[in-house]
């Protein structure tokens, strides 16, 4: 079983070990690395500059590709950083001994081109590639701007896809990587608590994302990458964006939280009624609890994603053409140091292109269903880590029937009654004589 602990270091008890998770993870990269035909990986993702060499300069930088690493086949990895950082990692990153010197890309091509900025990164990397007898082998990158691409192959290198060893190296999380996501998941189940004790009819999406965003970075996040808050009649269809609707009495509402400590992220959705629940939501909320744990019972070591997704219903069954309509809303995908890792676990890709599921894995799995109405929808995740035998599920925010937010006591000719949860058991529904649970609809799946 994973374990979560304290938020700091102590010198009397073992939690995560940074110089371990810091030599794994190189290990990782550099093990891929060897085992494909390039000579050398170079990283303008932010995700994948920090898990090579353990650098990070702040979320501003996410979508800048102005820092850039390069890991050599056989040598040590160098980051070329922004400005005054390069000089803070000389300082204070003594793992990287003294291989981080100031080096800027196009800053997304804001940069003239005659300023030549392209033309000095491709520099720089044939420089260390010469150096270390490599330029004749491929050179595996990430992400890259237009001009710095061709201004590789200008300088005579051979550009490859490294986005692909690099998923592939951090697919399977580490022992430390495993504890951070865990602990990154158990600050979430704290923001849900005080998010299911603060919403109320006449609260905002807004007001909703913003209590989340303080609950987190006082617990100390790193960064709140998005709170999905939807609800009312924005239920169904999902926009995946909040707004500054207000609550009112009977709405659904769902949230997706998405942030990362020390790196590693979360996408963990719940839902909740305002006030009280309709028959249809409460039938919507069990259907969606119902694939989900159909999906999580069958996850272990040797099951193939395309096993996954066949418990799921077709894109047709829920009120979208194809499956691409319906993207995402039947869904897996890895976490780690970004939001979307491999596995991804789709009707759209996975039934033809069908991956093992491994121990070590980290991912999340998340189902949608549409109400009777057309306008409400339940919508729940769960953030899991795949053991020798099965799964651990890390995500621990109550999730098994539908919680009823914002409601009051009331009397009953039975007395006083507690509406603050609607009762409905749903992993403990019938199941078939094959062990398998059986759908709402009565149909064995």
């Amino acid at each position: 079983m994973s374990a979560t602990y304290g938020l700091q270091a102590v010198d009397w008890e073992q939690r995560a070990d940074m110089e371990r998770l810091r030599a794994e993870r190189l290990a990782r990269a550099r093990q891929m690395l060897e085992a494909s035909d390039m000579g050398a990986l170079l990283c303008f993702d932010m995700n994948n500059i920090r898990y090579i060499t353990a650098t990070h300069i702040g979320t501003w930088a996410i979508d800048k590709l102005a820092r850039f690493c390069l890991l050599p086949r056989g040598g040590e990895p160098i980051v070329w950083d922004f400005g005054s950082a390069a000089r803070h990692h000389d300082l204070h990153c003594p793992w990287l001994d003294g291989r981080s010197p100031a080096g800027i890309s196009t800053m997304r091509g804001a940069m003239p081109p005659s300023a030549g900025r392209a033309e000095d990164v491709a520099a720089k990397v044939h420089a260390v590639l010469a150096e270390q007898g490599l330029l004749d082998s491929p050179v595996g990158v990430d992400v890259v701007e237009p001009s710095v691409m061709f201004a590789l192959q200008r300088a005579g290198l051979e550009v490859a896809d490294g986005q692909q060893l690099m998923q592939d190296a951090r697919v399977i999380k580490t022992r430390d990587e495993i504890t951070l996501l865990d602990t990154a998941a158990m600050m979430v189940d704290a923001a849900y608590d005080d998010l299911y004790r603060a919403l109320r009819p006449g609260m905002r999406e807004n007001e909703c994302v913003g209590l989340v965003s303080k609950s987190l970075y006082d617990m100390g996040s790193e960064h709140v990458e998005g709170v999905n808050a939807i609800s009312g009649e924005r239920a169904n269809p999902h926009p995946h964006v909040f707004t500054d609707r207000a609550l009112r009495p009977g709405d659904p509402a769902y949230f997706d939280i998405l942030h990362s400590y020390l790196g590693y992220r979360t996408c963990y959705y719940r839902t909740f009624a305002i006030g009280s629940a309709s028959r249809g939501l409460v039938d919507a909320y069990k259907r969606c609890r119902y694939y989900l744990d159909a999906a999580i019972d069958l996850i272990k070591p040797g099951v193939s994603t395309a096993d996954v997704v066949s418990v799921w219903p077709r894109a047709e069954e829920f009120g979208f053409p194809n499956e691409e309509a319906a993207f995402a809303l039947q869904f897996g995908h890895g976490l780690g140091l970004s939001i979307w890792e491999k596995p991804i676990i789709s009707r759209l890709v996975s039934l033809d292109n069908p991956e093992p599921i491994e121990e070590g894995m980290v991912f999340a799995l998340e189902t949608f269903w549409p109400a009777s109405d057309g306008w409400q929808a339940a919508r729940i995740e769960e953030e899991l880590v795949v053991t020798a035998d099965g799964c651990e599920v890390i995500s621990r925010f109550p999730a098994e029937d539908l919680m009823v937010a914002g409601s009051r006591h009331f009397l009953t000719a039975d007395g006083p009654m507690d509406t603050t949860r609607e009762i409905e058991s749903h992993r403990n529904s019938p199941r078939g004589d094959d062990g398998a649970p059986i759908a709402p609809d009565g149909v064995v799946r």
